[in-house]
């Protein structure tokens, strides 16, 4: 088993990949290192002295400025370690990618909708307007199992606090996202559940939908209905005849959608799960797929990283405007851009933004960038794609799910239930977790520390997500967890 790792050779911290007791002695690029104090599974210790003020380096980039001397073999953490980040910055485009290369085609068994695109669900859904009928739609949720056959995997509600009392960008927030779920491929029949006298109410969403299927997407107003659960009932059971019409075929998995999330992160999330992430989204992309990657603050500290496989200055300039309109959001709120890592971050070892970022971006692989997606827009090309979302687990989890992604996958080192509106398929950093939670993770990637190589398991992980798209549940799915998150901003009338 490995113990430690020094990620790159430019790196003057390594990681302990286990807890590693004071006193001990080990060898890091031949050179013998006694350690000072306890370090953590997770966390840092320095492999040579480094002045007050001088550079921590993992991941071959600065993770921020010591605060204190510090010597070889100490513990490098929060006490010792600050954020090297300002505010505004200017960036230059300096191209470094490669394409991918082509890689065979490998098929999933999905659904074909009648309007050419594919889903990996056929779910009914049930669909709020405004928060005021969240009750009945779950009333309507729990009476309408009664319609699931062996051609419908799910019928589920999502209620959610908003559809009324919005302005300006809140309310078209909720809009969106609303338009996106009723558009999305995952569900064979939807109904959307009004009350009648909100802001978004449903003559008003029709804008945003655009042309449906009339077959797949019902209404119901429930201000003019005598019965409004025994008439979404009546819906319901129409609905799923309709989607109990379509059957799984083989679908190139060049028409997959695959959204990228972390949460709960630890000091492994950058060296296990994520890359190994990555290493998934550049197979994917070779076979002609698409992933999105998301959470912005999160990439504050490694957005060059990103920005240098924009495709082009177009491109390049998109990333700066995402994470520059991002960082206006914190300002013009009054809040501090760089104190982001949560306590549970902490605790696992990550101690500035840059460190959390730098691990965070490992998810993106090595594709080139092809397109920025502003919040809520949906998906409209292939290949790698950077989302609009803000860190929070279920609000970025839900607008990839919006964008278009068919299952999230979402990587965490300390472990997390939820459920967006697509599969969200969990991913752990160690073993220990997968162990303790096994109702909760789908996928261990802390066998890497015990010497599985990245590339076996990133294999893995594809084929795990085929059997996913094909219609095996994930952990989530089976305990029957679904949430909606939607991003808000402004006031609250």
């Amino acid at each position: 088993m490995q113990e430690f790792m020094k990620i790159h050779p430019k790196d003057n911290v390594a990681v302990a990949l286990c807890p590693l007791e004071a006193g001990r002695r080990v060898t890091v690029d031949s050179t013998e290192i006694l350690l000072s104090e306890d370090i953590p599974q997770g966390h840092k210790f320095a492999l040579s002295p480094i002045e007050p003020g001088g550079q921590v380096v993992k991941y071959g980039s600065p993770i921020g400025f010591t605060t204190e001397a510090v010597a070889a073999g100490d513990w490098v953490h929060t006490h010792n370690l600050r954020t090297g980040l300002g505010k505004m910055l200017s960036y230059t485009y300096d191209p470094h990618f490669s394409p991918l290369a082509p890689s065979k085609p490998v098929y999933f068994q999905g659904f074909r909708r009648a309007d050419g695109r594919a889903g990996v669900r056929n779910n009914i859904w049930i669909i709020p307007t405004v928060g005021c009928v969240n009750n009945v739609a779950a009333a309507i949720e729990r009476q309408a199992q009664q319609f699931l056959t062996e051609h419908i995997d799910e019928i589920s509600a999502f209620s959610h606090p908003y559809g009324c009392s919005q302005m300006g960008d809140d309310q078209e927030y909720t809009r969106r996202i609303l338009a996106d779920l009723i558009n999305h491929p995952n569900a064979g029949g939807v109904l959307v559940l009004g009350l009648g006298c909100e802001n978004t109410n449903i003559d008003e969403l029709k804008k945003y939908t655009g042309d449906y299927d009339k077959q797949r997407v019902r209404f119901l107003v429930c201000q003019e209905s005598e019965d409004e659960i025994s008439d979404a009932l009546a819906i319901v059971r129409e609905l799923a005849a309709y989607a109990g019409q379509f059957c799984r075929e083989p679908i190139p998995c060049s028409e997959l959608v695959i959204g990228m999330k972390c949460g709960g992160s630890d000091g492994l999330s950058g060296i296990t799960a994520n890359p190994v992430v990555g290493a998934f989204s550049d197979i994917l992309i070779s076979k002609g797929g698409t992933t999105i990657l998301t959470e912005v603050p999160e990439m504050f500290g490694a957005e060059t990283q990103l920005m240098n496989r924009c495709m082009t200055e177009e491109v390049f300039q998109k990333t700066v405007d995402l994470i520059n309109d991002f960082k206006e959001y914190f300002i013009s709120h009054n809040q501090t851009i760089y104190e982001n890592p949560s306590p549970g971050n902490k605790k696992g070892g990550i101690s500035t933004l840059e460190d959390k970022s730098l691990g965070c971006t490992q998810k993106s692989g090595s594709a080139p960038v092809r397109g920025v997606l502003s919040y809520g827009e949906p998906i409209h090309e292939k290949g790698l794609h950077l989302l609009s979302a803000p860190g929070n687990d279920l609000v970025a989890s839900t607008a990839l799910a919006a964008s278009g992604a068919h299952i999230v996958l979402f990587t965490t080192g300390r472990g997390t239930p939820f459920a967006c509106p697509v599969p969200t398929m969990k991913i752990s950093t160690n073993s220990a977790l997968y162990s303790r939670k096994s109702n909760w993770i789908d996928f261990n990637c802390g066998t890497m520390v015990d010497g599985t190589p990245p590339a076996r398991l990133a294999e893995q992980l594809f084929d795990k997500v085929i059997l996913t798209a094909s219609g095996e549940k994930v952990k989530s799915e089976e305990a029957g967890f679904h949430d909606l998150a939607i991003f808000k901003q402004g006031v609250t009338l």
